[in-house]
């Protein structure tokens, strides 16, 4: 049952996802946000529900461990899995953009991350509330360079949700947030019963079944695309999506209720941590070095040989 209740939760976190982001976006266009604003910022704190869902459950519910598990193994799927399988298939060409600002700000977030939870043990609210200020700085300056630069981010908000009625809204709205509710709790559940049939940590679950399976709507999309020779990813929305999710669901979760590090999985912060910063900071080499700003196959090889490395280390 624990398998079926870990299937079922992800897939309703999906469906209710896509009606959040649907209805979030219809919304903006009725108060007159921008497109740029609305794909820069509501998209993305739209499609981190699911992400925060299952961290404030899990936190709620006092297994902090799948609270941070969810973020640190999302934020290494996104790069060692998405990205990697996504250069395999077809190379990413890098915006040069992508290192002054996305960059920087989630190498930054990644350490006083670790040292919030290093000092001690805990990421407090008002921990919570520095890294969400930080977010919210780091959107508006994002947001005004890019109306100076680039339309990034805009091909992501659909039109036609300009024109979507009130009723249309408020349906998607109450199924988005039954589909978030409901499998948060079912996949929470269903992740610590899986655990503890396999005999490993809650932890251990949370950084490779839970995160891989919140990574996987990107996965797809990604691969799609990338088959079909379209613009298969922008390497700075999944870096947008990696600063979300330290800034975004740790950061709300934590002010809600503070995240505790249980002293039985010390490998979050003596391991696992450094993981995620290691994917993070290898980026910079490999977009350099040697065809510059491009990941080809061989580098796509190398992410993704890297993160089924970490699979197998976590789950031992």
């Amino acid at each position: 049952m624990s398998v079926f209740y870990v299937i079922a939760g992800l897939a309703l976190l999906v469906v209710g996802g896509d009606f959040l982001v649907r209805a979030s976006v219809g919304l903006s266009f009725k108060l007159k946000l921008s497109k740029l604003v609305i794909g820069m910022t509501v998209v993305s704190f739209a499609t981190s529900a699911p992400e925060l869902l299952v961290s404030l459950q899990a936190a709620l519910d006092g297994v902090s461990d799948i609270a941070l598990g969810n973020v640190i193994g999302s934020n290494i799927a996104n790069i060692g899995l998405v990205l990697g399988i996504t250069a395999i298939i077809s190379p990413l060409a890098v915006d040069k953009e992508f290192y002054k600002l996305n960059w920087p700000m989630m190498m930054l977030l990644s350490f006083v991350l670790y040292y919030f939870l290093w000092n001690d043990n805990v990421l407090s609210a008002l921990e919570g509330v520095i890294i969400f200020i930080a977010l919210i700085v780091f959107l508006i300056v994002l947001i005004r360079s890019s109306r100076k630069t680039t339309k990034a981010n805009m091909e992501e908000v659909d039109d036609t949700l300009a024109t979507v009625s009130n009723f249309k809204i408020t349906m998607w709205l109450l199924i988005g947030a039954a589909g978030l509710y409901f499998g948060s709790e079912w996949l929470v559940n269903g992740a610590k019963q899986l655990a503890e049939d396999l005999g490993v940590s809650d932890y251990a679950i949370s950084v490779t079944v839970i995160a891989i399976g919140t990574s996987v709507p990107e996965l797809a999309a990604s691969v799609i695309a990338a088959l079909k020779k379209e613009k298969a990813l922008s390497l700075g929305n999944l870096i947008g999506s990696n600063i979300f999710n330290i800034a975004s669901v740790l950061g709300l979760t934590a002010i809600i209720k503070p995240i505790m590090v249980n002293p039985n999985t010390p490998q979050i912060l003596s391991t696992n941590i450094w993981w995620m910063i290691a994917f993070a900071a290898i980026l910079i080499p490999l977009i350099m070095i040697p065809k510059r700003f491009e990941i080809g196959r061989l580098k796509g090889m190398l992410l993704f040989g890297a993160y089924l490395v970490f699979i197998y280390i976590s789950l031992k």
